[in-house]
């Protein structure tokens, strides 16, 4: 058993992770600007949770937590998550994820904490310039959140090389799945469908990007903590391929018969300002053979179990006022 810090606890990748580690039999320090319902549901469950709130760009918040938690890893997925997020509050952006990343790394230098195993995302990249890239290819960022994301991850290196931290820092790609708080495909196609509402898409038919089920990216960071030692410090966590949105819209009408859900020719957009840069599939072998890592969630198995999570939630919220905790689904099904 070990001794984990997840800052982000109450996230969607983070309570996932938590619920994880805890099921499992680690102990865990959650950490998070709020008490919220997934670490509320959390607590009820596992005694070895411990929860510390607290704001990640603080630097005696940070300090005091690992002082506490004496932690065996990190898992930093603390962050303002996404393009549109990011370009709405660049400041908060930079401070948050670049000086929260700051915070947490001095606290492991200072409190003795080696391991630190990053969240990090393909928006590194900027436009990819081949249908499938690996973990070489050139980081040339161009929105607010994408820069910070690889300032984080230039700054964790010249941790690593001045005062030998682990830092890793794991690339994932429109991870999914329960809990999803973003208005995201596949999240908003799926409730559309559910709710028998037509939606369309005004394009993006042709779009192509790596969807992640939460359980393999959850997988894939318990894979990162356990190894021994690594031989990179970067790996995609992904499935390889990258479907077109016009493949994703085709399985949810198979899985929920009658569904209306179009999409149109032309570039996919996250809303009327932002255009989403060229994407595709990220290349797992690093991961596949450094980790050990394999996915087990291709887009059709992923949809199927979201749609499954997403009917029983309705039919708990119909019968009952409880709310339904995605980590119940993720943390059954996790594997390493």
């Amino acid at each position: 058993m070990a001794r984990i810090t997840v800052t982000g606890a109450n996230g969607f990748i983070g309570s996932a992770v938590t619920a994880a580690l805890l099921a499992r039999g680690d102990t865990v320090w959650a950490f998070d600007q709020v008490h919220g319902t997934q670490l509320q549901a959390l607590q009820r469950r596992f005694a070895g949770l411990r929860i510390q709130l607290g704001e990640i760009s603080e630097w005696q918040h940070v300090v005091d937590l690992l002082r506490l938690a004496n932690p065996d890893a990190v898992v930093h997925c603390a962050a303002v998550v996404g393009v549109v997020a990011g370009a709405a509050a660049p400041k908060s952006t930079v401070r948050v994820n670049i000086g929260g990343t700051h915070s947490v790394l001095e606290a492991m230098r200072l409190c003795g904490t080696r391991r630190l195993v990053n969240i990090s995302t393909e928006e590194v990249y900027g436009h990819f310039r081949a249908d499938r890239i690996d973990e070489d290819h050139p980081c040339l960022p161009l929105t607010p959140y994408g820069i910070s994301k690889f300032a984080v991850e230039q700054l964790s290196r010249d941790y690593q090389r001045r005062y030998g931290l682990d830092a890793i820092h794991l690339r994932t790609c429109w991870v999914y799945g329960p809990g999803l708080p973003r208005p995201r495909p596949p999240k908003t196609l799926l409730e559309a469908a559910l709710a028998r509402r037509p939606l369309h898409l005004p394009g993006g038919a042709d779009f192509r990007v790596d969807h992640v089920y939460i359980d393999d990216a959850v997988a894939g960071v318990l894979a990162a903590v356990d190894v021994p030692a690594h031989a990179h410090d970067v790996y995609h966590i992904a499935t390889g391929t990258a479907p077109s949105m016009r493949e994703m819209l085709d399985i949810i009408i198979e899985l929920c018969p009658g569904a209306e859900l179009t999409v149109a020719d032309g570039p996919m957009r996250f809303d009327e300002q932002h255009e989403v840069v060229r994407k595709g599939a990220l290349d797992i072998g690093r991961a596949r053979q450094e980790l050990g890592y394999r996915p087990n969630f291709d887009l059709r198995t992923g949809l199927q179990y979201y749609v499954e999570y997403l009917r029983a939630a309705g039919e708990a919220g119909a019968s009952s006022s409880a709310v339904p905790v995605a980590t119940d689904f993720t943390s059954s099904r996790s594997q390493r």
